[in-house]
């Protein structure tokens, strides 16, 4: 059985990770901080249930999982754009002031990107692509197949082009 050092520990280690996942499925900037406190009151409560066959982050990604899905039960979906309009994706430093709205620009976009696709997409892209998980760790989060995961995520980055393709078309249309 897995015994961390304590649940501040795992909490310190893997707040940002849930934080940034929940803003990527689409949790509201204003709910974020509620949002992360369920999850880890769920794996405090859970903790002594996980018997450290899968990776903790793969554990607490499913458990961000459920709750952000309870959490959508229990509030109006919310836009995965307005859950990217704060500046936790950007670090100011060193940057001057058009880099950072560049930067925020291409992060309300991306925000705009994941709210077109289908959320099994969506998900294994956050997982994936900005997260970082390995494809067995995202298979192991969602109860899937790898070969599943894998499929979901080709089709997100196909949709994700897709997206990319309709923004730089709204772009040039306007700069006529």
């Amino acid at each position: 059985m897995f015994t961390p050092a304590s649940i501040g520990d795992i909490y310190d280690a893997h707040v940002a990770f849930v934080a940034r996942m929940a803003r990527g499925l689409g949790v509201p900037v204003a709910a974020v901080d509620d949002v992360v406190q369920d999850v880890f009151l769920v794996v405090h409560r859970k903790l002594g249930e996980f018997e450290g066959r899968a990776q903790l982050r793969t554990w607490i990604a499913r458990i961000v999982l459920n709750v952000v899905r309870g959490h959508r039960r229990d509030h109006a979906r919310v836009r995965a754009s307005e859950a990217f309009e704060d500046d936790a994706f950007i670090d100011p430093q060193g940057k001057s002031p058009d880099e950072v709205a560049l930067e925020r620009e291409a992060v309300r976009l991306l925000g705009e990107i994941l709210d077109a696709m289908p959320e099994e997409q969506r998900v294994v892209f956050v997982l994936a692509e900005i997260e970082g998980l390995e494809m067995a760790e995202v298979a192991e989060s969602l109860s899937i197949n790898v070969n599943t995961a894998y499929s979901r995520l080709r089709l997100a980055r196909k949709e994700y082009e897709r997206g990319v393709q309709r923004l730089r078309a709204k772009d040039a249309w306007r700069r006529r």
